[in-house]
């Protein structure tokens, strides 16, 4: 008997044909050129717009999956495929041990990977099933108040009063469901001010996110909401997508991957900032749950899916998480992810709510990132009665909105650029520690921040001007270098100019291009900048 053979033999014993969640990766992706020959046909010019406004090109990761490949699975005896990510070339699926191990047979799967990790590394150890509770349970009051101190804690206010209320961005929403949001009050004016822009249900595989469960009615009015004297969210304006992708029947790392493809889809979109209030760090069979040695930023699914978006110009925020007070006290997934902003939660009086998730990540990352009030906010039920409930759940979307409104004010600036701004202007961005990470940011001092950064980049960089331009534009050279090349870029990514330009003449005639948004990259000795110039 062969040792593969007998390995087989001695799951099949232990486990028999029970279902079992994997992962199947794939080689490669064949006809990858042909996304690259016509991208529109895959993604829409927004997301193109906002990767060359941040300098970020089309990879590999944003074509499809090879359709052969996943007919292949499909057609595989015993094997359901739950979930997919082109990002990460690879199916979710269920089915039994030896079923899913006889895919790796397939001379375009590249490896498969289990959800149970003891199975990946070839130990057997029995199933044990025991209930949890979902990290965005949370306790509901029935106090009313208004949503002032919420948004003045962190100076969001500062914002709207400048008319930066998240206009002109999008922001898509991964929760469980959105039930009410479609009819009551609170949500009159997203509705009545064309705000809410499309969504999918992945649990139920429709297009009904109105339904299922209460938790992203009362996130997402965070953000959105509007009773006059009530509740005004933190970017009232923008634009929204909503994605139920947590099945509140249980836990189950299929939610990751649904988490993950509603991701891909909100790039897609052209989606700007994505707010989660999900986290996932135990599951109802335990042999699937994470452990704190695997909080090290790349490793779950989710987590690498989250680093995913912001390498395409998103920024995500998420929840950092309520088990504060339990065994298990750490940030979950994906808001442990290197480039997830993990939101915390405080008290109105800005003091730690005890509930709230701490660090630091396994590999001693600051975590959560910063912090905003999770106890007692403001919100709005699924009947439209405004009331308070506490978790991080939202404190995460009260962030998420107040980083959206704040791009809007800088639209210059790129992801990390206005990640880096909020996490500076935290009230303990010098000393951070395990409950509070950097603090509680300032918008007011984020604003300051962006402002002098401006005004050093046109010291030590390049300022391209008049912007919108007729004709001619000219790039302003810094006080060190007398020659650059020009690479200017229209809507589809295709290079309409390479031009060398010297500091005795920094000129660009455009005359002869269209009118329409262009974006510039500049490179002279080791200064590249990008940015972007209308033309009339």
């Amino acid at each position: 008997m062969s040792k593969k053979f007998l390995f087989i033999f001695l799951l099949c014993s232990c486990y028999g044909f029970s279902q079992e969640d994997a992962w199947v990766y794939f080689n490669d992706k064949p006809n990858a050129q042909a996304f690259f020959d016509n991208p529109l046909a895959t993604i829409t010019q927004r997301a193109i717009d906002r990767r060359l406004a941040q300098g970020i090109t089309l990879d590999v990761t944003d074509a499809p999956i090879e359709q052969s490949y996943i007919d292949g699975i499909a057609n595989s005896l015993g094997i359901e495929i739950k979930a997919k990510s082109k990002w990460l070339n690879c199916l979710h699926i269920r089915g039994s041990i030896i079923d899913i191990l006889g895919l790796s047979a397939l001379p375009f799967v590249h490896h498969v990977r289990f959800a149970n990790t003891t199975l990946n590394n070839k130990m057997i150890t029995p199933n044990s099933y025991y209930p949890i509770n979902k990290q965005m349970e949370t306790t509901t009051t029935f106090a009313y108040g208004n949503s002032a101190n919420q948004i003045q804690m962190i100076n969001g206010h500062v914002l709207h009063q400048a008319d930066y209320t998240g206009n002109g961005k999008i922001i898509a929403v991964l929760d469980s469901g959105f039930i009410g949001v479609d009819t009551i009050t609170p949500f009159n004016r997203f509705f009545a001010n064309g705000l809410y822009l499309g969504g999918y249900n992945y649990v139920a595989g429709n297009n009904n996110v109105f339904t299922a469960h209460n938790h992203g009615t009362m996130t997402l009015s965070c953000m959105v909401g509007y009773v006059d004297g009530q509740l005004v969210g933190t970017a009232p304006d923008a634009q929204y997508y909503l994605f139920v992708t947590e099945d509140v029947s249980g836990e189950n790392p299929v939610e990751e991957s649904y988490w993950v493809q509603a991701a891909e889809e909100a790039d897609r979109l052209g989606v700007d900032v994505i707010s989660t209030s999900l986290g996932y760090f135990q599951y109802d069979n335990v042999t699937y749950s994470h452990t704190y040695e695997e909080m090290t930023g790349d490793l779950a699914f989710a987590s690498q899916g989250a680093n995913i978006a912001f390498s395409k110009g998103m920024i995500v925020v998420a929840s950092a998480g309520n088990s504060g007070n339990s065994s298990d006290p750490h940030i979950g997934v994906p808001a442990e992810a290197t480039n997830v902003l993990a939101v915390g939660a405080v008290k109105a009086d800005r003091t730690y709510a005890t509930f709230s998730s701490i660090g630091p990540s396994f590999d001693a990352r600051t975590k959560p990132d910063v912090m905003a009030q999770g106890e007692n906010a403001v919100l709005s039920t699924t009947t439209g009665v405004i009331t308070t409930a506490s978790g991080t759940s939202f404190s995460c979307p009260i962030l998420a909105g107040a980083i959206t409104s704040f791009w809007q004010a800088i639209p210059w600036a790129t992801n990390a650029q206005v990640l880096s701004f909020v996490k500076q202007s935290a009230d303990r961005f010098t000393t951070p520690d395990d409950q509070y990470g950097f603090g509680i940011p300032n918008f007011q001092i984020a604003l300051d921040l962006a402002a002098l950064s401006v005004g050093e980049a046109h010291k030590t960089g390049f300022l391209a001007y008049p912007n919108p331009v007729n004709n001619q534009v000219i790039f302003s050279f810094p006080t060190n270098l007398d020659k650059a090349t020009v690479l200017l870029y229209n809507a589809q990514g295709q290079i309409v100019l390479p031009e060398v330009v010297l500091k005795s003449n920094e000129t660009i005639n455009l005359e002869y291009l269209d009118s329409g948004v262009y974006y510039y990259k500049i490179e002279g000795g080791s200064l590249v900048q990008t940015g972007k110039i209308i033309k009339k």
